[in-house]
């Protein structure tokens, strides 16, 4: 089955290393950014969701509106809007993309970013208003006849939508997450369950735990597996490493505040990450800097293991070997991000994407035969 290549959209050009060069929504570079992903062979972008940052599902349209076939992953937190109301904004981007949405829901990781936005429900009660979040908005994409719902987090009565997602029966949900919790309504509920790059070994465990929420769940078609990494490349092993060791120290910079954060960049608690997918890269990296054939730390150590950050670093050879390793525990999307977003799209999409896609057309060749 082909595999397929999730990067970064951004309304901006700040990462973990760079301070952004003017306002928090650039118009001119969301859509530079997004076509280059477009042009070098990436299948769809991430717009991630921040308490203080531009609103993802506005930029999302204008994306969608000047690119032809680059599909968008929207990052949506149910706390922000009614479910009802959020199936039709969802229906309505799938829409002006023609079929290019698919939608990625994030329980909320940390209880002070929740609660920026008004959400002081405890981690259990975002988890179970997610899953009936999800159930909610798959009704309403595909009910053509109005419906009630009387749940724990929700009620309403009569509700039917006239707008339907170009996609049918309706676009995929995507969740992530590393707790029992989060296996629990992503096997129930997702479509695409998105983990964070961990060595070999634990990844594989990962998914089956999320393989056995499905089945208990009642489920026979199992989530499509996601994980995610920060690629640094290099011509040379040697060139890659000292790049790699310029970029924690970057990292550590800009923490200290010895460089300018970019404001979109959300930091993990100062006594420690709430979050378990924080927790166990953190974990891993106390165990050591360098696991498996690429997978490298040290990024995750300096940015307090928030979000995605181990790094894969290597030639292109190397990491696009490396993410073979991970296709071969069952991976079906790869998420990158680099930190010069646009530079790092451009060459990972030119020297390693088409490694993997040519090794992973062999194998299914070889299957077919």
């Amino acid at each position: 089955m082909p595999i397929e290549f999730l990067g970064i959209a951004a309304t901006n050009d700040g990462s973990e290393t760079t301070p952004r060069s003017g306002a928090s929504f650039d118009r001119e570079y969301t859509i530079r950014l997004g076509r280059a992903h477009e042009d070098f062979g990436w299948d769809r972008v991430l717009f991630a969701y921040g308490s203080g940052a531009p609103e993802p599902s506005a930029a999302a349209a204008w994306l969608l509106a000047h690119t032809e076939t680059l599909q968008v992953l929207l990052a949506h937190r149910p706390n922000v809007s009614y479910p009802t109301f959020a199936a039709k904004t969802f229906a309505t981007l799938d829409q002006i993309g023609q079929g290019r949405l698919t939608v990625h829901v994030i329980t909320g990781g940390t209880d002070h970013e929740q609660q920026r936005e008004g959400d002081f429900l405890t981690k259990d009660q975002r988890y179970s208003r997610t899953r009936e979040f999800m159930q909610i908005v798959k009704k309403a994409w595909t009910s053509h006849e109005p419906f009630d719902w009387d749940g724990e987090h929700y009620r309403f009565a009569d509700f039917v939508s006239d707008t339907f997602p170009v996609q049918q029966p309706r676009p995929d949900l995507s969740f992530g997450g590393s707790s029992e919790a989060a296996y629990a309504v992503g096997g129930a509920e997702a479509d695409v369950f998105a983990l964070w790059g961990e060595p070999l070994e634990e990844t594989a465990k990962q998914i089956e735990r999320v393989h056995a929420a499905a089945r208990a769940a009642g489920r026979t078609e199992m989530p499509r597996i996601q994980v995610a990494f920060r690629p640094i490349i290099a011509p040379t092993e040697e060139l890659a490493w000292e790049k790699a060791h310029r970029t924690v120290a970057r990292i550590e910079s800009m923490r200290s505040g010895t460089g300018r954060a970019p404001l979109s960049i959300s930091r993990p608690p100062a006594d420690g990450p709430e979050n378990t997918g924080s927790q166990r890269l953190l974990e891993i990296a106390a165990r050591g800097e360098r696991f498996d054939r690429a997978l490298w730390t040290p990024t995750a150590a300096a940015s307090g293991g928030a979000g995605n950050s181990n790094a894969l670093v290597g030639t292109p050879e190397t990491v696009a070997a490396a993410l073979l390793d991970y296709v071969d525990l069952g991976v079906d999307i790869i998420s990158m991000r680099g930190y010069d977003l646009l530079g790092d799209a451009i060459d990972v999409g030119r020297y390693v994407i088409p490694l993997v896609r040519e090794e992973v057309g062999k194998r299914d060749a070889a299957v077919a035969a």
